[in-house]
């Protein structure tokens, strides 16, 4: 069976199956099939998909299982990285005990309640609304502690942007992208995604945009 058609099969088998009930009464899992790849010890990398998360613990399908008590350490997209210890098997998948220092704990259940609140509705924002990769790149970043961040445009559309930066404020956070008062609502590896806290003027939307 291809690997495609072995993640379908197994998230479907997997709904019904309880990961961990001691932590699932602890930490509210939600269910979210995100790409990433994750390492063991032998330091091979390996492709994954999450079938559910909480930021006490995750459900994993991935190519090699590992052993229990081995530890993890992965990136899915949106999330970034973590680490962790195994500590279950089953099927083609396994679970993982997060272990995660408290900001870094606080920053993940940030990510899942936005990911749960508004990820429908983003992904409907992004077919309403066209992106597109802007010429002028170079942008500033100010945080509300009132920090300055060079920053780069990836893309942007009348609601929002996505920039590169070595900063992580929190999600809903508001921030100053150049001149233009926005909030944070998701961190990717390399930066952040923003919402602007009023829709760019459509005539003026162009390659050409400067915030």
């Amino acid at each position: 069976m291809r690997l495609w058609e072995l993640i379908a099969v197994t998230l479907v088998a997997t709904r019904l199956i309880d990961t961990k009930p001691n932590e699932r009464r602890r930490h509210q899992r939600v269910e979210l099939t995100l790409p990433g790849r994750y390492m063991l010890r032998n330091r091979h990398e390996f492709p994954c998909w999450t079938i559910n998360l909480s930021p006490g613990g995750i459900a994993v399908i991935g190519l090699e299982k590992g052993l229990i008590g081995e530890r993890v350490v992965a990136y899915f997209n949106h999330i970034g990285r973590i680490e962790g210890m195994i500590s279950r098997n089953f099927e083609n998948c396994f679970a993982v005990t997060l272990q995660l220092r408290t900001p870094k704990y606080e920053k993940l259940s940030q990510v899942l309640a936005w990911l749960v609140n508004h990820h429908t509705r983003s992904v409907a924002d992004n077919r309403l609304h066209e992106r597109i990769k802007p010429f002028r790149r170079r942008a500033t970043l100010a945080t509300a502690d009132g920090r300055q961040y060079r920053a780069a445009l990836t893309d942007i559309s009348i609601l929002g942007a996505a920039l590169n930066v070595d900063a992580t404020p929190p999600i809903g956070s508001s921030v100053i992208i150049g001149q233009t008062p926005a909030r944070v609502v998701r961190h990717f590896a390399t930066g952040i995604a923003v919402k602007f806290d009023d829709k760019l003027t459509v005539d003026n939307f162009d390659v050409d945009i400067k915030l």
